[in-house]
């Protein structure tokens, strides 16, 4: 009984904390202004037949603060990096030069800034309902320990409702500093 209650504990906090990197990770992929190698990170193409992301096929860096830079390490990527590009659907609209590929980042308008805090916030409340699912799955399973006494099922809800709380809070935190973020010109 005590190795089942350590790994319902330990399997919630697991959860918990995979939904709140997984937030951590959805935000760098949310522009904020500058530009910056991560926004290019979802990009995958075509290499020699299988998807492969961006970043081990070509160098990607910032020269400056509004343009991306893709050196490919083979000539013949450009089309396919081009490609990928268009296809994450991100919002850029790659150039090349023969060797390599170019992206200009735009200065964001303050109705784009508005529109990446909404898809911000609606990925802080896609974490949250994860912190709550996984929640809920700890309580379901507190509940089916046997020969555990009331007391002890109730303490452990408690513990679980703690470490919801806590994730939550995480959550919110990330999420305001992510909007000042991206409201600040």
């Amino acid at each position: 009984m005590e190795e089942e209650i350590e790994f319902i504990i330990d399997s919630a906090k697991e959860a918990m904390d995979n939904a709140v990197s997984h937030l951590n990770k959805k935000f760098v992929n949310i522009r904020a202004g500058k530009a910056s190698p991560a926004m290019v990170g979802s990009v995958m193409v075509n290499y020699y037949g299988s998807q492969t992301p961006l970043s081990q096929v070509a160098n990607v860096a910032t020269p400056d603060g509004m343009t991306i830079t893709i050196a490919p390490w083979e000539k013949g990527l450009i089309p396919e990096i081009e490609k990928g590009i268009h296809l994450a659907n991100i919002g850029f609209n790659p150039m090349n030069n023969g060797d390599s590929v170019i992206i200009n980042v735009p200065p964001l308008t303050e109705e784009r800034r508005i529109e990446l805090a909404k898809q911000a916030k609606a990925e802080a409340e896609d974490s949250k309902v994860g912190v709550r699912n996984d929640r809920k799955n700890a309580m379901n399973s507190i509940k089916e320990i046997e020969g555990a006494s009331d007391d002890l099922k109730k303490s452990l809800e408690e513990d679980i409702q703690k470490m919801t709380d806590a994730s939550i809070t995480k959550i919110d935190t990330l999420l305001t500093v992510k909007e000042k973020e991206i409201m600040t010109v």
